[in-house]
């Protein structure tokens, strides 16, 4: 979870270099300011030759090696910590509010994951990133229909078919067959859809990759078979099954249509 943020603000604190010392005045500090976008000074300006005013804050520069240290020691909750110091000394910064989003996916606590990735998405609704993690999130938390908004914005953006087939499933999940339809078929006219692959669980506890379409296939098969159009169902799982004869939902959902 380390942020190209915090390695440019590593980097403009090692770069300070300390002026000629003036008779009465502690010296000034000079950063890189094309690299990093410095915090204000939290000291008062006393004289025209006291710390500069852009000088980079102390405490960013303490709560970045905290968070590099305990990235380096596997502690993760104190690197969260670090993350919310950073935040509170520097909350225009969005890619270490991202961060924190991350951590709370990668430690599957989707409420917070989802409440930090809308707090970036109020800031800028085009930030993909955070699409994504809310995305999941609201999936994984079983709001469908919150999943399925934020993946449509996010296909907005990238047109990126494995954006489009979770769309697809979403809207399978909420019986909104037209458009699982609508979406599978944009799928199955996809030049490459046969390159792309999707991971599935196999009896053996395994994951094997499949081809997409095979998936794709058998969406439509269940789109049918919900709406009790058993013969089409069993068309598509049979297409499904010509491709790829151990994919084990369209093997089950063919034996469901017999």
């Amino acid at each position: 979870m380390k942020n190209s943020f915090l390695v440019l603000l590593m980097l403009a604190a090692m770069s300070v270099v300390a002026q000629k010392k003036k008779k009465t005045d502690a010296p000034p500090v000079q950063t890189n300011q094309t690299q990093v976008q410095p915090a204000k000074s939290t000291q008062a300006a006393t004289t025209k030759d006291t710390v500069p005013a852009n000088a980079i804050n102390p405490l960013l520069q303490h709560y970045a090696m905290k968070y590099q240290l305990a990235v380096q020691w596997n502690d993760y909750d104190i690197a969260k910590d670090a993350l919310y110091d950073l935040i509170v000394e520097n909350q225009g910064n969005d890619s270490t509010v991202f961060d924190l989003a991350g951590y709370y996916y990668q430690n599957r606590k989707y409420p917070s994951a989802v409440l930090v990735a809308q707090t970036l998405l109020k800031r800028n609704p085009k930030n993909a990133g955070a699409l994504e993690i809310a995305a999941i999130g609201y999936e994984n938390l079983g709001v469908y229909d919150r999943s399925l908004q934020s993946y449509e914005s996010l296909y907005l953006l990238q047109n990126n078919p494995n954006v489009l087939y979770k769309m697809a499933a979403l809207q399978l999940q909420l019986k909104r067959y037209r458009e699982a339809v609508a979406s599978s078929d944009i799928l199955l006219a996809a030049k490459d859809l046969d390159a792309l692959k999707i991971g599935y669980p196999m009896p053996d506890n395994k994951t094997k990759d499949f081809s997409m379409k095979v998936a794709v296939l058998n969406l439509k098969g269940v789109a049918a078979m919900e709406q009790s159009d058993k013969a089409t169902a069993k068309t598509f799982f049979e297409q499904a099954l010509a491709i790829a004869p151990d994919f084990p939902p369209a093997k089950e959902n063919l034996a469901k249509v017999k």
